[in-house]
């Protein structure tokens, strides 16, 4: 089996950005005017159903929320 995983497939990697917008008490539509990335975009980020990421929006992410990546992506064992 190839590394790149099917749309069936979990990717066993998981999002905690709900968390992170709760604990820091910034809204989804906050974030996205903060770094230039859709509600939808965030939302699906948000909700485990992205499939890849760019690094200019993860790294725009962390700034935003003065966090880590490995604060808002977690591999789940």
């Amino acid at each position: 089996m190839s590394p790149a995983s099917t749309e069936d497939e979990e990717t066993g990697i998981h999002c905690r950005l709900d968390e992170l917008l709760e604990q820091r008490g910034i809204t989804l539509t906050r974030l996205s005017e903060l770094v230039g990335v859709s509600i939808v975009n965030l939302s699906v980020l948000k909700n485990d159903r992205a499939r890849a990421i760019r690094f200019s929006t993860l790294r725009a992410i962390c700034e935003a929320l003065e966090c880590e990546v490995g604060d808002l992506l977690v591999v789940e064992r």
